[in-house]
Parts: structure tokens; sequence; C-alpha cells
């Protein structure tokens, strides 16, 4: 993934010399001295990551990351600090800064950190407004006892315009879910809204919700519609909904009851008829009994619940679900013909899948580009296949792991963040590989 880098810094020597060794790692870089003139930048181009220095001769590092993520929360900023500033650097990560470095110190880390930075941008983005992607409930795959019986639930309440709380482990499909009762129901002409509250912090959470008008706090150049306005006439999904702040909490059950709420340094009250859907992979009883989540909340969230299957309990569709992906990434791929191995779908059902349906995808798709001679079978799947070879064979699995980051870097052309994701690896640990097996 090439990234949009915005470097902010008054040291014009230190500007020019990080602007020098992130364009050659590829990426489009631009450049600001002031707080004032990385404003006008922000407004003008699209950016990933901003990488600035705590303190600014027209602004203060802590308020300027409030004012960038309030208006751009899909931004990941990086701060560069001198050693005694460290505290400065700390409070701006509360105001939803990715990362600091220290001047001179870190310097070997800033190309690691930035990738990272644009691998969670491009992971968790929020998906503002979109319309669903998958239409209706045939794309839910499987026949399993489990699936039929979460399905059937779903077709009822979407014919209805009753709250749904979607809840199971992460990757079960709960967005999937959300979309296709959204298109049940009598609301699909409208927006599906969906927002994962894991992602912000509580301010860039409430300006996204709400909106905000212009002058509201710092960095609040123009007025902005908030989500729940976005979701008039539609559906609202809450994805992690018991991540949300407990503050905001009250203002959602408030919109819940009188589907009223006040946009963000605005005094006058709005109206929104939406249909809520939320999903949480957290038991929120317990998470009342602890004083996170209000239970006045959860009464009006969970008017009907659907409890999506991990899949090691429906393990009988496995395989349509693989063989839909295959599919899928063979049409993305551009790639036709592809065998695929009894012994392919061995190793899938050998596994766990404590990722559930998100970790089978990723791990099909890495298949994909793994395979050799356009056939799918269990050296495809080395992260799992590999559970095969004896403990004592270990050059055969770094020969295989080496092997393996080979191909992903090839078919990434270099892209090491893209690589780090399909790998399932964090970026700093490709970096070790990579050192490790003398791969430069």
């Amino acid at each position: 993934m090439s990234g949009n880098i915005l470097i902010i810094d008054d040291e014009i020597k230190l500007l020019k010399l990080l602007g020098m060794i992130l364009s050659q790692e590829n990426f489009n870089v631009k450049e600001a001295s002031t707080a004032r003139s990385a404003m006008t930048m922000l407004e003008q181009y699209e950016f990933d990551v901003v990488l600035s220095d705590v303190r600014l001769p027209d602004a203060f590092g802590v308020e300027l990351v409030k004012a960038i993520k309030t208006k751009y929360p899909q931004l990941e900023i990086i701060l560069m600090t001198a050693f005694g500033n460290i505290t400065d650097a700390v409070q701006a990560m509360k105001n939803g800064a990715y990362d600091y470095l220290v001047k001179g110190d870190d310097n070997e880390k800033i190309i690691p950190l930035v990738y990272k930075a644009l691998d969670k941008v491009k992971d968790n983005k929020s998906r503002v407004v979109q319309q669903a992607v998958t239409k209706g409930f045939d794309q839910i795959i499987g026949k399993s006892p489990l699936i039929l019986q979460a399905k059937k639930l779903a077709e009822k309440v979407a014919l209805t315009d009753a709250a749904v709380l979607l809840t199971g482990e992460t990757g079960t499909g709960k967005e999937v879910f959300a979309s296709a009762i959204h298109e049940g129901s009598d609301r699909k002409k409208n927006s599906f809204v969906a927002i994962n509250c894991s992602a912000f912090s509580k301010e860039i959470l409430e300006s996204e919700l709400f909106g905000h008008k212009q002058g509201a706090f710092t960095g609040a150049l123009k007025d902005k519609k908030g989500l729940i306005e976005e979701a008039n006439g539609g559906t609202l999904f809450l994805d992690e909904i018991g991540e949300m702040p407990i503050e905001l909490q009250a203002k959602l059950l408030r919109v819940l009851e009188t589907r009223e709420f006040i946009k963000m340094g605005e005094t006058k009250v709005s109206k929104s008829d939406f249909r809520l859907i939320a999903a949480t992979n957290r038991d929120l009883i317990d998470e009342i009994k602890q004083g996170n989540f209000r239970e006045d909340l959860y009464f009006r969230l969970n008017v009907f619940e659907i409890t999506l299957p991990p899949l090691r309990e429906r393990k009988e569709d496995l395989k349509a679900i693989a063989k839909h992906f295959i599919e899928f990434f063979s049409h993305k791929l551009h790639l036709t013909g592809v065998q695929v191995n009894p012994d392919y779908y061995k190793v899938l059902e050998r596994n766990d899948w404590k990722g559930n349906i998100r970790e089978l995808r990723n791990a099909v798709e890495r298949s994909l580009i793994l395979m050799d001679n356009n056939i799918l079978d269990a050296e495809s799947l080395p992260h799992y296949s590999e559970k095969a070879v004896p403990e004592s064979d270990s050059l055969s699995i770094r020969s295989l792991e080496k092997i393996h980051i080979q191909k992903v870097l090839q078919y990434t052309k270099g892209n090491k963040a893209e690589a780090a994701r399909l790998l399932e690896i964090g970026i700093a640990t490709l970096y070790r590989k990579l050192e490790e097996y003398g791969l430069k």
C-alpha cells in the first residue's frame, strides 16, 4: 500500500531529510513547517499518516492532534518529540495520536512505525456511509443448524423495525448479518450506515455520531453531518458497541428514547428516524456488572438478540465458505482454472479458526498467492499445514516460512505493509524475519 504522508516540522533540515527518507520508500510526501500550513494542506490533499513535531511555532502538539483527529478521524498521527517532551506526546496519544518517537533515539523506528500506522488506516478506516456490499440473506453461506437458525431469526426480525443486538466472537460475520437485515427491511432503499465504536477516541466518536457545527472546537472549520443524521430513514449499525465510552452511552440512550439529538456546538434539536443494529463480541451482562456498560442502554439494544456461532461449531459449512472465497479471490486476482486438491480442504478442516470467517478468508487469499502450478494443496497453506511437520524438522519449517514470505513479497511487489497483512504478522515482525532470512 503506497501511502500519502504529511510531515510537519519547523526544523527545515530535518523536514527535508524525513521527506527524502519517506520518498525513497515510495510514499507520496508533502511537507509543512507550521500548523496553519498543515491544516491548509489537509484540506487540499488526502493523507493517510501525519508525522508531526510535538511543538510547532503556532501550535501545541496535544491540541494539534485533537484538531486533526476531530476533522480527519481516518488519519493516523505519529508525533516526534525531544526527550524532555515525552509527557506532551503521551497526552497527545490520549487525544488520538497513534504513537510517538523520540528525536535522535528512535530514528530507525520511523519507517516501520509509518508502515504500521498505514496498516491501521487500512484495517480500521470507518465506512462512514455506504450501501451494503452484501445484498440480502442469500449471501450468508452455510447449511449447518446453527447458522440456519440465526439466519431464520434475522429474516423474521428484518420485517420489523425492532432494535437488534448481534453477539458472537470476532470474525463471525456480524456486519454481513446487519447489512442483510437492512436489505430485508422496508428501509433498504435508504442508507446503511456503519461505524466501529472501538476505532475512535470518545471525542472523535461523538463527533462522528452526532456531527458538529463550524467552530464547535479547534479544527471544526465547517459543519459536519453526523452518522445519526446520515442514517435518517435507513439503518445505523454500531459495531463493537461494548467499546463505546460510558459517557456517550447516556447520549445514545437519549437518542434511542426520543429520536432527537443535538450536534456538538449547537443548541437546536434535530430529529432522525433510523433502525438500530448493534454488535459486540463482549459479554455485556458482565460489562454491566463491572460498571462499563449501562443496563438501561442494554435493554434498549437487546430487543432482539441473535448470537452468531463460531466457525469451529459449524465445520460442515467450512468447505462451502472456502469455495466461495476461492471463487471471489480467483476473480479478484485474475486467476482461471484453479484446481483444488482434497488435502487442501483437510488442512482447513483441521484448524480451529479462532479468527473465524475473517481468518479463513485471509487464509484462502494468501493460499491463492502462494500456490504453484495453479493448484491449491496443503503446501499452499504453510501457516496451517506446518502443524503436520515434526517438531524436530525445524529446518523444513524455517525454509517453508522463508519461501512463504518471499512469495507474498513478490505478490505485493515489495509492499511490506500489505505483505504483513497477508502474513498476519506485525510490520516489525516482518522486518525482523527479513533480517533473519537475509531477504533484502
